[in-house]
């Protein structure tokens, strides 16, 4: 889909060069659409050594066993969404320790992925309803028997058998970073 109207004045957009690619800018202000993206975050669960998992309940991925995961909002800080996420889809509390796995997936429009390693805090696994209609804590020999997604297989398997810490939350950053997401080695 072309952008065609400004977002930023509602002036009339064209296709010109900017930094060598072409892309879509305002005819009256400064404003460059520099493309469509997405950020989704995904959440891995574990509770004596079960991965927590939700059934898809619609598309993409109807049917199929994924960790709990969505996309960020606008404002939400990626920390309060992931937790939100898994609290919405699965009833589930739990906190972040660390990213431990990034997906790229150019298309058209461009989506990153973040996994998360988290806390299990409590509750017990209740489905939405809406989103899934299924959810719990697996074992592996479990899941071999189920219709777990391609992607959240190698995303159990980062998070059982991965190699080594991820990101991890700096709470503490050495200069004051006000309204920043720090995640360090």
């Amino acid at each position: 889909m072309e952008v065609n109207y400004c977002s930023a004045c509602g002036g009339k957009m064209e296709t010109r060069e900017v930094d060598g690619t072409p892309r879509r800018a305002c005819t009256q202000c400064s404003f460059v659409h520099w493309g469509n993206y997405s950020i989704g975050v995904g959440a891995l669960v574990v509770k004596d050594d079960k991965v927590l998992l939700v059934r898809r309940a619609q598309e993409p991925g109807k049917g199929y066993w994924t960790n709990p995961g969505g996309y960020i909002e606008q404002l939400e800080p990626i920390e309060e969404t992931i937790v939100r996420e898994v609290r919405e889809e699965s009833g589930v509390e739990a906190c972040v320790k660390g990213i431990i796995a990034l997906r790229d997936q150019p298309r058209s429009i461009h989506n990153v992925y973040i996994a998360f390693e988290m806390d299990y805090v409590g509750g017990e696994p209740i489905p939405d309803g809406v989103e899934v209609d299924a959810a719990g804590f697996y074992s592996m020999k479990e899941m071999e028997t189920m219709n777990v997604a391609a992607f959240t297989q190698w995303l159990v398997d980062v998070a059982l058998h991965g190699s080594m810490d991820g990101l991890a939350i700096d709470r503490e950053p050495v200069v004051p970073l006000n309204g920043n997401g720090l995640f360090r080695v």
